[in-house]
């Protein structure tokens, strides 16, 4: 893991309400499900690995694709 990766992986924090945006990747990616989709505070990394293994996608990836259903006021 390099350094970059891990600064991204930190910071990225999950603020407010996760049902509508996880409504939303669940339309945009079908193949998500809802216990992929299942988040607890605090726990982003676990989300963010279910999501990368099931979309097949680099963590960098999806930490995009979930950062561009965020509202801007929690980014």
């Amino acid at each position: 893991m390099n350094i970059e990766q891990s600064k991204a992986d930190k910071s990225f924090k999950i603020i407010g309400d996760w049902a509508p945006q996880s409504k939303l990747l669940k339309e945009k990616f079908p193949q998500l499900t809802t216990s992929d989709l299942q988040f607890e505070p605090g726990k982003e990394e676990e989300l963010l690995g279910r999501i990368e293994t099931r979309l097949n996608k680099k963590r960098e990836e999806v930490i995009n694709i979930v950062k561009k259903g965020m509202p801007e006021k929690a980014l």
